[in-house]
């Protein structure tokens, strides 16, 4: 599934927090935001599953004006974690994955066997069965980001849209996350807090800075030294893994910045955003 945003514009008040912001995510891409806090990554996914309208430019899905959508269509072509997930009322862990097949049921319909069993295997796909009757605020912050997670898989839509889905989670359910997603097949727009995990599981990456695209590309063509630099003001060192063929960056502390900033500042002259 193909989704395209032409010109996105959202502001809190008097504060633009995304400016005319284009980008597109290809059939099947795992497509990556990642800029530094407050540069409207956030803000551009919630426009994308609908939780802000955007008060400038448009959203398409597979050429559908997804705006346009009756909300429960687009809730089965589209599926979200967002960084806001409390829950107002005492729910189980499998009763909040549960909630993922609501967009293919009418209202009050029970569970079937099929919703039963896709649920089954999206709580076990993310190491859940164990706490599958545990009550949602009772687990740990990485085991709330798991269940909604799960909740995201058991709607089974064939777009995902994922803000910051590691947070919370130590290393290992980070590359099972992210190796989860990108197993599946489907198209995928996530923020990404974690550079060397862009750098991993992406295949292009949209770099934002005060709510505007900066710079696009592979993670070749966007994580570069130069790039991390003017966009977090932080020197680092990208290398590649043998084993693996993928970009992995090395920051470094400000006692080592004296000893290269030469070289970064010369690299920094000829490059413009």
């Amino acid at each position: 599934m193909k989704l395209q945003a032409e010109g996105l514009s959202y502001s809190y008040g008097c504060k633009l927090a995304v400016d005319s912001l284009s980008f597109s995510v290809e059939d099947g891409e795992f497509v990556g935001l990642i800029g530094p806090n407050g540069s409207g990554k956030s803000t551009a996914l919630k426009m994308i599953y609908r939780a802000l309208r955007p008060q400038a430019g448009r959203i398409l899905l597979d050429g559908q004006d997804l705006l346009k959508m009756p909300y429960r269509q687009s809730a089965q072509m589209l599926a979200a974690v967002s960084q806001e997930n409390e829950v107002p009322f005492s729910f189980t862990v499998e009763e909040i994955a549960a909630m993922g097949r609501s967009p293919h049921k009418r209202f009050f319909e029970a569970d079937a066997l099929e919703d039963k069993r896709i649920v089954a295997q999206a709580l076990a796909q993310l190491g859940l069965t164990d706490l599958a009757q545990r009550s949602y605020d009772q687990i740990s912050g990485g085991e709330k980001q798991r269940t909604v997670i799960a909740r995201a898989l058991a709607q089974q839509c064939p777009f995902l849209v994922l803000d910051e889905p590691a947070n919370h989670l130590d290393i290992g359910f980070q590359m099972q996350i992210f190796s989860l997603v990108k197993g599946l097949g489907c198209s995928a727009l996530a923020a990404v807090h974690d550079l060397n995990m862009a750098a991993l599981y992406c295949d292009r990456i949209y770099i934002l800075k005060n709510g505007k695209l900066v710079c696009c590309g592979s993670p070749e063509q966007t994580l570069t030294p130069e790039t991390i630099w003017e966009i977090y003001g932080v020197r680092s060192v990208v290398s590649r893994q043998p084993e693996t063929g993928k970009l992995s960056i090395a920051f470094l502390p400000k006692e080592a910045e004296q000893a290269i900033g030469t070289v970064f500042n010369s690299h920094l002259q000829k490059r413009r955003f």
